[in-house]
């Protein structure tokens, strides 16, 4: 992130893992994207490291790439109102 800061980047992507020490480090204006978001109680798939998105939320995380859960849900658009959901709880 540091380099990426000093190369004029506007942000990076991370694990929800490391967000809160990126947040700390570089402000609020620097961007972090998530992937590996899960909602609860949802496969993992390869991921190891994943969050659920309001973890991410609350970490700090600005953008939130979910793509599996929705991808391969039999109903993406309740699948996709879930995470919506569990967001704003």
């Amino acid at each position: 992130a540091g380099l990426a800061r000093k190369a004029g980047l506007d942000g990076v992507i991370t694990s929800a893992w490391e967000l809160e020490e990126l947040r700390r480090n570089f402000g609020s204006d620097f961007i972090l994207v998530v992937p590996g978001i899960r909602p609860l109680r949802s496969a993992k798939f390869e991921q190891r490291r994943v969050s659920t998105p309001k973890e991410a939320i609350e970490k700090g995380a600005d953008f939130l790439v979910v793509g599996r859960p929705i991808l391969n849900s039999h109903d993406p658009v309740e699948i996709t109102k879930r995470i919506l959901r569990e967001m704003n709880h």
